[in-house]
């Protein structure tokens, strides 16, 4: 079965850190440019990070999150991580990752683009909260 899976959301204070993991089954994501968004209701979904297919070695982060979050891949878990520090309440969203398979997908087009990523994950929830 193909699917993706995110984990390791949760609570953390202010100022926290929190590692969240994409993993792929039923195809390997090394292959695939993986995309990292977040959704906060009655807010507009933003693409916060993507990294390209391990042939290439573009990434990509919208600048709330850059000098904050990492985005690397995890060869052994065919997962695709993003690391995530200096944590404030405005983090706090649904973060969701997409794959696909296009090698020049990491660009702010196709992250703003609906549906522009083929494989998509349920999501995990982060709540950055004193």
């Amino acid at each position: 079965q193909v699917q993706l899976v995110e984990s390791g959301g949760g609570s953390v204070q202010p100022g926290g850190s929190l590692r969240l993991s994409c993993a792929a089954s039923g195809f390997t994501l090394n292959d695939y440019a993986v995309a990292w968004f977040r959704q906060t209701p009655g807010k507009e979904r933003e693409g916060v990070s993507c990294i390209s297919p391990a042939s290439s070695s573009q990434k990509y982060y919208s600048d709330s999150v850059k000098d904050r979050f990492t985005i690397s891949r995890d060869n052994a878990g065919n997962a695709v991580i993003i690391q995530m520090t200096s944590l404030g309440p405005e983090d706090t969203a649904l973060y969701s990752c997409e794959a696909d398979r296009r090698k020049f997908a990491c660009t702010y087009c196709s992250l703003t683009t609906p549906d522009y990523f083929n494989f998509k994950g349920q999501g995990t929830q982060v709540t950055v909260s004193s």
